[in-house]
């Protein structure tokens, strides 16, 4: 069973370069083989469009090979057992799936939640980046209300899980949770 890091933040707060970072430094310690970037981000327009070409220059030459999927998890081919994934980001992905005639809301949780453990049982280590979206203190609208809920239950789900769950705030990592793991040592949590 492969290690689960979670990393969050608010928009622009550095949790992408300290999720690449921490990838590439566990992938190292590791010895694992293969990094993929799994990247979830649609091109819908032109502000997507800029932070993906962003994101993709902050990854050049960290040795990430990129896999770009939009849809559930379940429907990519098998990742190599030794491998480490960067997935970018569980936001986006929820996001997309929300928006699928496809899929029943009422089981988007389950459905995302199951896949990102399925990934997780896959290979050597998973690196999960997301989006806080919840200390806003903002009333929004039902479906945007809807949203957050389920983003709520895969996230204290996956947490539930986590090997380790790291905060960016204004560009400083703050763990909030580390547990005791395969690695060896023991964390606080």
């Amino acid at each position: 069973m492969g290690l689960l890091y979670i990393i969050t933040g608010g928009s622009g707060s550095g949790k992408s370069a300290y999720a690449e970072g921490l990838a590439g430094e566990t992938a190292d310690r590791l010895g694992a083989g293969r990094r993929f970037y799994l990247a979830t981000m649609r091109p819908w327009d032109g502000e997507c469009e800029t932070r993906i070409r962003r994101h993709r220059q902050m990854r050049q030459g960290k040795g990430f090979e990129t896999v770009e999927h939009y849809g559930r998890l379940s429907q990519l081919p098998p990742f190599p057992a030794d491998s480490l994934v960067l997935l970018e980001c569980l936001t986006n992905l929820l996001s997309n799936l929300f928006y699928d005639p496809s899929i029943r809301r009422e089981e988007l949780a389950d459905l995302v939640t199951e896949d990102v453990l399925r990934l997780k049982r896959q290979v050597r280590a998973l690196v999960v980046v997301t989006n806080e979206i919840f200390s806003d203190g903002t009333v929004y609208d039902p479906e945007t209300e809807r949203f957050r809920q389920i983003a709520g239950r895969v996230h204290a789900r996956l947490g539930a899980e986590a090997d380790r769950v790291t905060e960016v705030v204004y560009g400083v990592a703050v763990p909030v949770l580390e547990r005791e793991n395969r690695e060896g040592g023991r964390g606080r949590g």
